[in-house]
């Protein structure tokens, strides 16, 4: 699939190349290109699905700036609402990141994933975990979306799992708050959530 990631930073690189690895073609589109980076909205328009992995503070701007070349489009939203001068959560009460880009842009397929793991472990010789893989969690109210994002969390070498509607990124980014504050107790970013099921 062709898939771009605005922002370049070490989450869009490590995942981007992972899903490069898996056959995608990844292009990236940041406010200033270098290289072989693109605009944002050639980025956009050149993709099916778009991952933002940008800070949060800056997602209202980027996506009301280029809504209309969005519509129809899978988003996938990896940020989360942090301050970033120490990491520290910033909390969102009754609403998400997530939510807040599916309002903003009604005309996409906003799916709210990869979020909760960290680029250190988006490398392709340190995502096992003692034989066990990493969790992708995958929220979305649209169904087909939330398939085809999963496919790429596998594709990617985790294992995708979606749970259920768009409202679930608030208990995502909650997951990435506390994946971080572990980090920060001395654990560090060589580390993530994986879902057990026992099988019936």
């Amino acid at each position: 699939m062709n898939i771009s990631f605005i922002g370049a930073g070490n989450v869009a690189s490590s995942l981007g190349n992972l899903l490069s690895q898996a056959g995608h073609s990844v292009k990236y589109g940041t406010q200033n290109p270098a290289g072989n980076q693109l605009s944002v909205s050639d980025a956009i328009s050149a993709a099916e699905i778009v991952c933002f992995a940008i800070p949060y503070f800056a997602m209202d701007a980027v996506l009301s700036e280029n809504k209309s070349v969005l519509a129809g489009k899978i988003v996938i939203d990896i940020t989360n609402a942090i301050n970033m001068a120490d990491w520290s959560p910033m909390f969102l009460g009754d609403d998400s990141g997530g939510e807040q880009t599916a309002r903003l842009l009604p005309q996409s397929k906003v799916v709210k994933a990869f979020n909760t793991i960290f680029a250190d472990a988006m490398k392709i010789d340190k995502q096992e975990f003692n034989g066990n893989k990493l969790t992708a969690f995958i929220a979305s109210d649209d169904q087909d979306a939330s398939a085809i994002v999963k496919q790429l969390a596998d594709d990617a070498g985790f294992n995708g799992l979606i749970v259920g509607g768009i409202k679930n990124a608030r208990h995502l980014e909650a997951i990435a708050h506390l994946n971080i504050s572990i980090a920060f107790s001395g654990v560090g970013t060589h580390a993530g959530f994986t879902y057990v099921q026992r099988k019936a």
